[in-house]
């Protein structure tokens, strides 16, 4: 099973680890829906960039994310740990054996 530094090797990217104590953005109330989100903004205020929600759309109420420790992850969506050293500007979307990961020029990067 590939790991962050063989998901980021494979992307041709410098791997950008999220700290065990860092927040993730998490849409908590989405979890079970398909596809899985992810997007990478650049880290700041103890936040790590990652957003993840799960489902087609991305609320833009101001609580649709929830802090959750990058250590926590696991215990929500095991499948997206390996994409979270992927550096700022990155996206994934997981669809079952479906995935994509993409350079999102709009979200910056380090």
């Amino acid at each position: 099973m590939p790991n962050q530094k063989d998901v980021c090797l494979k992307f041709g990217v410098t791997p950008f680890p999220s700290l065990e104590g860092d927040k993730i953005g998490i849409a908590i109330e989405t979890i079970g829906k398909l596809p899985i989100n992810g997007l990478r903004h650049n880290p700041e205020n103890g936040s790590c960039g990652w957003y993840i929600w799960c489902g087609e759309d991305m609320s833009k109420y101001a609580d649709f994310f929830k802090p959750l420790h990058v250590s926590h992850i696991a215990n929500y969506l095991p499948e997206v740990e390996k994409y979270l050293s992927l550096p700022p500007g990155y996206r994934f979307l997981i669809a079952g054996e479906n995935v994509d990961v993409w350079h999102d020029s709009s979200l910056g990067s380090m």
